[in-house]
């Protein structure tokens, strides 16, 4: 299995029979390359939106024409891709896909969720979520945007992932410290990636105090574009 970071919250990640890219905000990300779009893009296989801030799917609607890929999200937002002639795979949270093999659950955030870069005011677009993604002895918590909840005890309990993508850049999401806290409080991690920090000022520019919250726990600060393996 691979895990490569696209900057801010995107990934690839490769895993049974399936290419994912989640939240792959590859145009007009100040973390990416772009000249490197079709590396990020190269036999991807489904596109995985937490919700439809314009630094998470605004790039999905031409990533998925272009390479002819199916779009999975929360119901609301893939009736607004279906619209704009994506396929669009629409599931709500508790509910579970077969995505090349890797079965993807839809898992509760707290952030919120609209279309904010079509212009004009924002729309809604359902609500915000996180996946667990379970494939080849592995389970994946990718946190999407979200504060601390006590959900995250139940999460942690039923689902036992052992690898966490967590936001923790501060100020739109959980901050470093708190993803700290979270990761050691609801679960039992041996694999720790941050994201949504670096890309821009007001976001945390390192990972050094989640580090250091999290004694015993593999933390790995990703780099754009070299593949973690697992």
């Amino acid at each position: 299995m691979q895990i490569t970071w696209l900057g801010h919250s995107g990934f690839r990640i490769e895993i049974e029979g399936a290419v994912l890219l989640v939240d792959p905000w590859v145009s007009g990300n100040p973390s990416f390359p772009e000249k490197r779009r079709a590396e990020a893009v190269a036999g991807a296989t489904h596109i995985l939106l937490t919700h439809g801030h314009g630094d998470h799917a605004s790039n999905a609607v031409a990533i998925a024409k272009d390479a002819g890929i199916p779009v999975a999200c929360i119901h609301e937002l893939s009736v607004v891709l279906g619209a704009e002639g994506v396929e669009a795979i629409g599931f709500g949270k508790g509910g579970t896909v077969d995505l090349g093999g890797a079965k993807v659950t839809m898992v509760t955030a707290c952030h919120s969720s609209s279309i904010d870069f079509a212009g004009g005011l924002p729309q809604p677009a359902g609500s915000e979520a996180g996946f667990m993604i379970a494939g080849e002895g592995h389970v994946i918590y990718v946190s999407g945007d979200t504060d601390v909840m006590a959900d995250m005890g139940w999460m942690g309990e039923y689902h036992k992932p052992d690898i966490g993508i967590l936001c923790a850049g501060g100020h739109y999401t959980m901050d470093m410290k708190a993803a700290a806290w979270v990761a050691k409080k609801y679960f039992a991690f041996k694999t720790v990636i941050p994201c949504h920090y670096k890309t821009f000022p007001i976001l945390a520019q390192s990972a050094d105090e989640l580090k250091a919250g999290l004694s015993g726990v593999e933390v790995i600060e990703p780099e754009v574009l070299v593949p973690i393996t697992l």
